[in-house]
């Protein structure tokens, strides 16, 4: 496989955790997808999904 897949693992060795993950329908239980995942900016939602990790991943040692 790709070694470069690893980075994106949900427990890498830098000790972030993965960004949240969507699914359809873009709205559930009142719960809608970011606008940025279905915009198809790949750009965009690259930078989103780095920036939730590191939110995830700050907010998680917070609370440890």
């Amino acid at each position: 496989g790709n070694p470069e897949s690893l980075l994106e693992e949900s427990h890498n060795e830098i000790g972030e955790v993965e960004y949240p993950v969507y699914t359809k329908p873009t709205i559930w239980r009142g719960l809608e997808v970011p606008e940025v995942l279905t915009s198809g900016n790949h750009g965009e939602i690259a930078r989103w999904r780095r920036e939730e990790g590191l939110r995830r991943s700050e907010s998680l040692r917070k609370s440890e």
